[in-house]
Formats: structure tokens, C-alpha cells, sequence
């Protein structure tokens, strides 16, 4: 293996006097060796772990993001919303993906998402699970990350065994293979909304970031969402009560069976959580002046 890299390990791991940030074409050219393997298994180890403690900066994140770009086989899909969620799965409570799609169909909008094997580090029920054990409507559609970005995905069992989260977890969300033109993602803590905001907006017309359930961008509960659009970032609340919603979050950790189950036959509150996901869509595509509204045309 090339022993080139080993700048790029020293830049990220000699310890905070002497570690620096990566330019534009210092990080693209990093991660181009690291997406080609041309850096071994454990090399690739030393730097994600070393860059998540320096740690990253923006500009790396967005240098990265762009870089992956290059490397994404497209597949447009017309009047597509692109829902990014994590790689490391849900525990607590089902995917909603296929039941918005659903609840969406008759008004022309398609759902994409995308799956691949289980990364660090939740362990959870993977979106890829669902997606390959479920029947799709029409407008969903569901790419495998093996597929359309295979480099990435053969990084997968490197990062199982580092078992922790890198800065990967953060560059994946959204790879819009479908040229899509909405994209919603999720975030864990408010401090995200900000990067992700800088790293994926300039990749569609309107994107929503949501504080959500798990770090995805469903709707389960109160929460704040924010919308990103022409450079301005505008933020708003939801609660489900508002609409007469009374779901109950689940806890406790729910197994692949028990969430297809779930989703395959879904209670009224369910149904009511996945309306209110959708009509939120509505709106961002300029289906209905409100939400409310859209909510209204769903039930």
C-alpha cells in the first residue's frame, strides 16, 4: 500500500500541536486513495479515527461530500424527494419510508431512498431490511448503495471493525441518486442542522432537515425542523397533538420481524404518524398552502 497516505494519517494524528486541517485538494485526494483502497484496511482506520478526534471541519465534510459526487451512478427520477437516513439503522420504532410513499402516490410525488449493509455503530434494523422484505408501491423507489456507489459500501467492514462512528456516519446521508430536487434528513442534535445545511443544500432546491426520531427526518413527536432554501434557513416546530396524533414512541428495542409486522400492518396511530410525515411533504412541494392542509387531504 502506498505509503503517500501516511501524510494524511500525521494530519490527523500527531496530537493537537502539530495536527492540521485538510485543504480542498488535500481531502479529495485523502479520500480518493481511501475509496480506491489504495490505502490498506488499518491505514483507512488510523485516519477515520484520528480525523473524527481532531476533528473535522467543515470544508472537509464539504470537499468530501463533493468528491463522492464524482463517484454516484445517477438514475433521475422525476418529482423524487430523497428522505437520507443513517446507515446504522432504528431500534425503537419502524422505518414510516414505505407508508409515506403510499399516503403520497396519488399526488405524483415518488419517495427514493437508500440502503446498504449495517454500518457502526446502533445496530439497529437497517432501511435496506425493510426495503428488500416489503412490496413497494409504484412511487418508491429504493436504490442499493452496493450499486450506485460501491465504493463507499465496500468500506463497510473496515468501519465494522473500527465499531465506532466516523466521520462517514455524517458524509453518507444524502447522495441523491436520483437527481431529486427535495431531500429530507434527520439530525440527533441541533448543532448538525447547521453543517449539514452547508454540506447538502447546494445539491437540491429546497432541503428539510428534521430533529427526528433516531437522527432520521420521521416525524414521531414534537420537534423542530428547518428549511433550507436559496440560502436562507427558516425554523419551525411540529407536534402531532396538534392534529389529534397520540402515538406512543416505543423504548424498547424491536426486532426485524416485529418492525415488518408493524409496517405491513400498521395501527390507526401509525397511519395518522405516516399522514403527517407525508403531508409535511406536501407542503415542502407546494401541494397544499399548510400543512394542515395537507393533512386534511390525507385523512
Amino acid at each position: 500500500m502506498s505509503n503517500e497516505f501516511h501524510k494524511y494519517i500525521k494530519a490527523v494524528g500527531t496530537g493537537i500541536k502539530h495536527n492540521y486541517d485538510l485543504n480542498d485538494q488535500q481531502m479529495k485526494e485523502c479520500m480518493n486513495m481511501i475509496l480506491q483502497k489504495k490505502a490498506s484496511n488499518e491505514q483507512i482506520s488510523a485516519f477515520l479515527l484520528g480525523w473524527r478526534l481532531k476533528p473535522e471541519t467543515i470544508e472537509e465534510f464539504i470537499s468530501t461530500v463533493d468528491l463522492f459526487e464524482t463517484y454516484i451512478k445517477k438514475t433521475p427520477i422525476k418529482n423524487s424527494i430523497e428522505l437520507g437516513y443513517p446507515y446504522d439503522g432504528k431500534n425503537n420504532n419502524p422505518f414510516l419510508f414505505s407508508l409515506i410513499a403510499k399516503e403520497l402516490e396519488k399526488f405524483d410525488i415518488n419517495i427514493v431512498v437508500t440502503g446498504d449493509k449495517l454500518q457502526p455503530a446502533k445496530h439497529g434494523v437497517t432501511l435496506k431490511d425493510i426495503a428488500t422484505n416489503i412490496k413497494k408501491t409504484k412511487n418508491l423507489y429504493y436504490f442499493d448503495r452496493e450499486d450506485v456507489f460501491k465504493e463507499l459500501s465496500d468500506l463497510t467492514y473496515v468501519r465494522n471493525q473500527l465499531g465506532t462512528r466516523t466521520a462517514l456516519n455524517t458524509a453518507e446521508r444524502l447522495i441523491n441518486p436520483a437527481n431529486s430536487t427535495i431531500a429530507f434528513t434527520g439530525v440527533f442534535h441541533k448543532p448538525f442542522m447547521d453543517k449539514y445545511a452547508k454540506m447538502f443544500a447546494y445539491k437540491y432546491k429546497k432541503l428539510v432537515i428534521v430533529k427526528g426520531n433516531e437522527g432520521t427526518s420521521e416525524i414521531y413527536s414534537k420537534c423542530q425542523y428547518w428549511i433550507v432554501q436559496n440560502n436562507n434557513i427558516s425554523e419551525h416546530k411540529i407536534d402531532p397533538k396538534d392534529f389529534g396524533i397520540n402515538y406512543t414512541k416505543s423504548w424498547d428495542k424491536i426486532t426485524l420481524e416485529q418492525s415488518l409486522q408493524m409496517i405491513n400492518n400498521p395501527d390507526e396511530e401509525l397511519i395518522k404518524i405516516a399522514k403527517l410525515n407525508a403531508a409535511l411533504m406536501l407542503f415542502i412541494s407546494e401541494k397544499a398552502p399548510s400543512i394542515q392542509e395537507a393533512y386534511s387531504l390525507l385523512c
